[in-house]
């Protein structure tokens, strides 16, 4: 009788510890499941850092490249185009897809666009075509109301942003809830975004640009 008291108890002693061990078992495994999860969002997290930077860093090539042997600014650019084709200036960007000349869009009183494009390395006008794009339309319109009576113009707006470096491309933007004009720069290997004001013509770091210019 005792030997069968003694062996019940020591199946039980052994069930209870069986059970606290599988609870301990099952604490480990919600734990590493957990540790797993916030590796893996932390993991995500940086990569989508590393995406971004990446971007950045692409940006920063394709600017690069596009000043290379362009000796005509983009000031000097709208000019020009502006000479060919009279209206207002709402954009000049140095196109690098093969074009290999800058890109003037320009907004007549009437609210017709046309791309002039212009040579970088002698600021000749290789032609103009009206843009016959409808969702544009409202686009180029917004734009040449957006700038219409600013004490600063596309041509300012870039001589302005050239105290910051080459400046690559140039056109309104209303991203921050201002309406400014926007301009990236290349300075050495840095990378940079400014907003100019319409009626001061001030130049202020894009908020959304953490490049290292200054």
């Amino acid at each position: 009788m005792k030997r069968n008291i003694v062996i019940a108890t020591l199946t039980a002693a052994a069930l209870a510890t069986g059970g606290t061990v599988a609870a301990y078992a099952a604490g480990d495994d919600e734990t590493t499941a957990t540790q797993r999860q916030t590796n893996t969002s932390a993991q995500a997290a940086a990569d989508r850092d590393d995406a971004d930077d990446d971007d950045r860093d692409d940006d920063a090539t394709e600017d690069r490249t596009a000043v290379r042997g362009a000796d005509v600014t983009a000031a000097e650019a709208i000019a020009a185009a502006l000479k060919h084709t009279p209206g207002t200036a709402v954009s000049a960007d140095l196109d690098d897809d093969g074009a290999d000349a800058w890109k003037v869009s320009v907004v007549k009183g009437d609210g017709t666009a046309y791309d002039v494009r212009i040579a970088p390395d002698s600021g000749k006008v290789l032609g103009a075509q009206r843009d016959t794009d409808d969702d544009h339309d409202g686009d180029d319109r917004a734009e040449l109301a957006a700038v219409k009576g600013a004490k600063t113009d596309a041509r300012e707006a870039a001589l302005a942003a050239a105290h910051k470096g080459t400046v690559t491309e140039v056109g309104i933007d209303d991203d921050n809830g201002t309406v400014a004009w926007s301009a990236e720069t290349v300075k050495g290997d840095s990378h940079g975004e400014w907003n100019v004001s319409l009626d001061s013509g001030k130049v202020t770091q894009d908020r959304d640009d953490d490049g290292d210019d200054a």
